[in-house]
């Protein structure tokens, strides 16, 4: 069985074949990613090796001490934040997650019909919910 007529760019993800046994199933189109995976890996370990070799490895007390952005470590490890952050932080995913989601949709609208549309209205509709929350809790206003 041989891939649907794919036009521009997404003809090369099909263009490598090859059979895993004599006569046996056809995998299309993986033989490009394991190269590259197999180089992304083989890049980080010789860079993870050169690095542990080439290194100068001179410890003394204050490259063992904590780094503390200049400071002088002083007290406990386990100090409380405010909520606020962790909050600012939640907000940010959600509306990650609508960037994340949104602009690839746009670029496939016109294929998706009125259906894409419904789908994409109901998501922004349980994002939008998210939003009237942070509202009216008062996430978004620092105090």
């Amino acid at each position: 069985m041989h891939p649907p007529d794919i036009r521009g760019a997404a003809r090369v993800l099909y263009s490598a074949r090859f059979s895993i046994f004599s006569g046996g199933a056809r995998v299309t189109g993986y033989l490009p990613v394991m190269v590259f995976l197999a180089l992304i890996v083989a890049f980080a370990v010789v860079s993870l090796v050169a690095a542990s070799v080439l290194r100068p490895a001179r410890p003394y007390f204050s490259k063992l001490e904590s780094y503390e952005c200049g400071a002088e470590p002083i007290g406990e490890a386990w100090v409380q934040f405010p909520v606020g952050f962790y909050l600012v932080a939640l907000i940010f995913i959600v509306f990650d997650a609508l960037a994340i989601f949104l602009f690839p949709w746009a670029l496939v609208l016109r294929g998706l019909g009125m259906g894409g549309v419904g789908v994409m209205a109901l998501f922004v509709a349980i994002l939008g919910l998210g939003w009237v929350y942070a509202l009216r809790e008062g996430i978004l206003e620092w105090k």
